[in-house]
């Protein structure tokens, strides 16, 4: 397993926490405190913003999981991967793809992020 994998792994592990103070704990780790996510439904810049966001993200789609859907592929201070959110060894209902961008300290400082798939409503 390579650091980006590491990494990356470490974020979706955040995605998939349902406790706000538990998952806040993540996000402070793995992400910059001025990290940026942008995707094409949300944005959200700091540790606070982050993790409402993924808390709204988790009361929509209770008890689906956030999987890594394919390698990692980095270099320099950039990677990206695929990945799935859906309920354990099912189709994900949502499918995406992110680029991240590593700062100096090895937390990632922006999320971008691109929705290949997602359910009619949402």
């Amino acid at each position: 397993m390579n650091d980006f994998e590491t990494l990356v792994l470490s974020y979706l592990a955040a995605w998939n926490e349902t406790d706000s103070a538990t998952r806040r704990v993540a996000v402070e780790k793995i992400l910059a405190p001025d990290v940026r996510y942008i995707d094409p439904i949300a944005t959200a810049e700091g540790h606070d913003a982050v993790n409402e966001m993924i808390g709204a993200v988790r009361s929509r789609f209770p008890g689906l999981t956030m999987t890594l859907a394919g390698p990692v592929d980095g270099h320099h201070d950039q990677a990206r991967f695929a990945w799935g959110l859906g309920p354990a060894g099912a189709e994900p209902l949502v499918v995406g793809f992110d680029v991240i961008e590593r700062g100096t300290d090895g937390r990632i400082v922006k999320v971008l992020g691109f929705l290949d798939k997602v359910p009619a409503g949402a």
